[in-house]
């Protein structure tokens, strides 16, 4: 069973951190749903930014990014969510674009991406995220190995816990920080980031038409639950109604996003449950994948 890099054009080594250009440029082009800029110069504090750190580390930053998600959710639904919705659609966004960015260059060559917490800034009203690259981690035979900024792990599984600790690490602090506004103890918060950074990978195959292989690599970078992450992959098949099977997991954690109403006189769907949701039956799935 294979679980190696996708089948891409080679991506040349170029020197340390701007090694991993090629790898951001495909992803983007891509992953349409991942909106970054990479390389940004970085932008001066204030009221309208904030690197991750200070995300975490300042409560009032994260309430303007917060009242944010507010104003934007109200702009397009109609009525204003409750705010522990808007404090985990906010979160879902972070941590589904730094699971990304730091799986779609594992899932794409095996690199791990160096990503600290002050490397990603966020735009508090808009929730726009650019990101400063650093070094990343690969195996031996990689032709950036050696290069300054790379670091070198021996096998496969030793890249795969590189990652798990690299997403772990750079989420800690604002999972305990934003826990109490989403109203969540710190088993739900970590299940939506496994969620999340198993959802990135998965979605990042079904985008390059390699659904199969991407839910093998979410399966080894997630066999079951791995702390901090409470649940595995869990990936399984659904029966459809011609004979075909369709994938699909159950989420661990919610982020919400069935709990937005929309205005009566506004021109926006109401929110529904998501399709991994614990709330959607199997026959729901099935007919969503079928006839949408």
């Amino acid at each position: 069973m294979s679980t190696g890099p996708a089948t891409l054009p080679a991506i040349s080594a170029e020197n340390d951190a701007s090694s991993l250009s090629g790898t951001y440029r495909l992803l983007l082009e891509t992953c349409e749903s991942l909106q970054v800029e990479i390389g940004r110069p970085p932008m001066p504090y204030g009221e309208q930014s904030a690197d991750g750190s200070a995300l975490a580390a300042r409560p009032e930053l994260l309430d303007a990014a917060i009242d944010g998600e507010v104003a934007r959710i109200q702009a397009k639904f109609g009525p204003a969510p409750r705010r522990e919705v808007a404090a985990s659609r906010l979160l879902h966004h972070y941590l589904w674009s730094v699971g990304l960015l730091l799986s779609g260059p594992w899932y794409l060559t095996r690199r791990v991406p160096r990503i600290r917490p002050r490397d990603i800034r966020i735009d508090l009203a808009t929730a726009e995220l650019a990101l400063t690259p650093g070094g990343f981690t690969c195996l031996p035979g990689d032709p950036a190995a050696g290069l300054p900024g790379v670091r070198v792990v021996a096998h496969e599984e030793a890249l795969r816990a590189e990652l798990r600790a690299a997403y772990a690490d750079h989420m800690r602090p604002l999972l305990t920080a934003i826990g109490p506004a989403i109203r969540r103890g710190p088993r739900a918060l970590w299940g939506m980031a496994g969620d999340d950074l198993v959802s990135g990978v998965w979605y990042l195959g079904r985008m390059l038409g390699q659904e199969e292989q991407s839910v093998r690599s979410a399966t080894t970078l997630l066999p079951t639950g791995i702390a901090p992450f409470p649940s595995g992959a869990d990936f399984r098949r659904l029966q459809g109604s011609s004979g075909r099977t369709h994938l699909t997991r159950t989420r661990a954690g919610c982020c919400l996003y069935y709990a937005i109403r929309s205005a009566p006189d506004s021109t926006a769907e109401p929110a529904r449950a998501c399709a991994t949701c614990p709330r959607v039956c199997d026959a729901e799935r099935v007919r969503r994948i079928e006839t949408e």
